[in-house]
């Protein structure tokens, strides 16, 4: 069965704007119908040119300029307003896409590409934009125009019209199979583009790794190769067209010596006069321009579906977690966090955590230490609710966290992560994330309890310094401190810290250390660390092995069992 083309999913984006494209498609109207008129005053001035009536060919020129005229005037008018429509419908369409990707779950973003959302968001919705700009912009007039100067060629010899027909079911099956093929190769070109921005994105982000391990050679062979086969697919799309064109054009051609044939048959048979049929070639004349229009367009209308395509692929993409209808705010709470047989697993039959069970207290820093790959990130992760588990409850004061909305869950817990990520902006924006208004003095004071002050003092436009993509020209002490900034300014109930200083040189984890147990103060902390050196104070250390709970107690506790914290420590601290 033929797939319904994914155009029909535009028409919700084209309803808020239909004011717009209603007065497009009156000014169409005008245009259109100035077309038959101006073949029959083609026809009236050839016959006044060849009696020699000068004021009748003054007078008839007088009124074609007229009409000529008007259908211009009515030509500004349906495009200035369709490219307006245009450029709104696409412009609703990217701020949809883009508030539905920032509704999926991480699950989704560890496996996509960014440089296929961002070609999709750029490249593919522009295309959607210029498509629908087409439709009524050109289009939809050169459809009207081919209808009404066919009506006007009929009623000036219907049998003449009729017999020149033959060829054009043919014209329509080529152009037809044309653009389906034009269809499968504009979707693997697309698609191609996305992977050498994707390959783009990819090398650029990690240039220093590049340069480490003197890999330039090899990203310049992979970039070849992506965009030879780029390369190749737009020739194949360039090729077909360079087909097509020729061979619909020499159809056309004899189209038009089959019409002066008939025509002079007609004019022989007495069913024609000289003037009619000079008004009839004007008017196909007027068919020349709309059915080489049509041709190109019904092209791009293939391409512009690939580009459909992908975006609605994209929007029906749904969350994996999902905010529950009726889903209340949850209140300040005193950081109360319960595990209750809590199983989870990123794949089928691959389970990660397993019946695990947790009471932290409020105010009680619990620090998780275990192998790589034990299922320490993955616990604290479930708590925001990046992921939900497949079995099990987590409950923050007694209140299931499925019950909640997300907002409210997540404003009330802070996280300070290993890989600190920043935003291009001032230092101030970067610290008070996710707030359109803030107050200056409290973001000073935040940056004052994560020994961040100072640092960003030294700048000369202090607080409004400008912060480079991902914070790259900060050190990375500097760039945990305002991290733990933002988490100070949050002032959340429960803290997150994920492996918060094992990046860091000793200066800078010192004042990063001091910063963190002022932030930890009075908190439901989690810590997670590989240098066991930083949660010896933690209130309880639990060691998770194959997503249980191991062993569970404080430092001295745990080196007392001589169990498996014992030898993790000796291992670490050993000579």
């Amino acid at each position: 069965m033929k797939q319904r083309s994914s155009y029909w999913q535009l028409l919700p984006y084209l309803h808020p704007h239909w004011r717009t494209i209603a007065s497009a498609l009156l000014c169409t109207l005008v245009f259109t119908a100035c077309w038959p008129l101006l073949a029959w005053l083609a026809g009236q001035l050839l016959g006044m040119l060849v009696q020699g009536n000068l004021p009748g060919l003054a007078r008839l020129s007088g009124i074609m300029a007229g009409v000529f005229l008007v259908q211009k005037i009515a030509q500004y008018g349906q495009d200035s307003q369709m490219a307006k429509a245009a450029l709104a419908i696409a412009l609703d369409l990217r701020n949809r896409v883009y508030a539905h990707l920032q509704t999926l779950s991480l699950s989704y973003f560890e496996t996509a590409q960014t440089g296929d959302l961002s070609y999709r968001l750029t490249e593919d919705i522009d295309r959607i934009g210029e498509v629908v700009n087409k439709v009524f912009h050109d289009f939809l007039p050169c459809v009207l125009q081919l209808i009404v100067v066919f009506t006007y060629m009929v009623y000036l010899n219907w049998q003449v019209t009729l017999a020149s027909l033959i060829i054009v079911p043919l014209m329509g099956l080529l152009i037809s199979w044309f653009g389906d093929r034009m269809l499968v190769f504009s979707r693997r070109s697309q698609n191609l583009v996305s992977d050498l921005s994707s390959l783009m994105t990819e090398v650029f982000s990690g240039i220093r790794l590049v340069r480490a391990f003197a890999a330039e050679d090899y990203e310049i062979e992979r970039f070849r190769q992506e965009a030879e086969r780029n390369r190749q697919a737009k020739y194949a799309a360039a090729w077909l067209k360079a087909v097509q064109f020729p061979v619909v054009g020499f159809l056309y051609a004899l189209s038009v010596l089959l019409l002066l044939f008939l025509g002079g048959w007609q004019i022989a048979s007495g069913n024609l006069t000289g003037q009619q049929f000079g008004s009839y070639v004007v008017a196909v004349t007027m068919l020349i321009d709309p059915i080489a229009h049509l041709t190109e367009n019904y092209n791009e209308f293939k391409q512009g579906q690939a580009s459909t395509d992908r975006i609605f692929e994209l929007l029906a993409i749904q969350p994996a977690v999902i905010e529950r209808t009726g889903a209340i705010e949850l209140p300040p709470v005193t950081g109360k966090v319960e595990y209750r047989e809590v199983c989870f697993g990123y794949r089928p039959n691959q389970p990660v955590l397993q019946q695990l069970n947790l009471l932290a207290l409020p105010g009680e820093a619990i620090a998780l230490v275990g192998s790589s790959g034990a299922g320490k990130s993955t616990l604290v992760n479930l708590l925001p609710r990046f992921y939900d588990p497949q079995a099990g409850q987590i409950l923050i004061d007694g209140i299931d966290i499925r019950d909640v909305t997300l907002r409210s869950l997540r404003r009330q817990i802070g996280i300070v992560p290993q890989e600190t990520i920043l935003f291009s902006g001032t230092i101030a924006q970067n610290i008070a994330f996710g707030q359109h208004t803030f107050d200056l003095d409290a973001v000073q004071e935040a940056a004052r309890v994560a020994n961040a002050h100072q640092f960003i003092s030294q700048f000369p436009e202090g607080y409004r310094a400008w912060v480079g993509e991902r914070g790259v020209n900060l050190s990375g002490g500097q760039r945990q401190r305002i991290a733990i900034a933002r988490a100070v300014l949050l002032n959340p109930r429960i803290l997150i810290l994920d492996e918060a200083t094992s990046s860091l040189d000793s200066e800078s984890e010192a004042l990063v250390q001091e910063a963190l147990e002022r932030l930890m103060r009075n908190r439901t902390v989690f810590i997670i660390a590989h240098r066991l050196a930083t949660v010896r104070r933690a209130d309880r250390i639990l060691v998770i092995e194959q997503g249980r709970v191991l062993e569970s107690g404080t430092h001295a506790e745990l080196l007392a069992q001589e169990g498996r914290y014992a030898r993790f420590y000796a291992q670490q601290f050993r000579g």
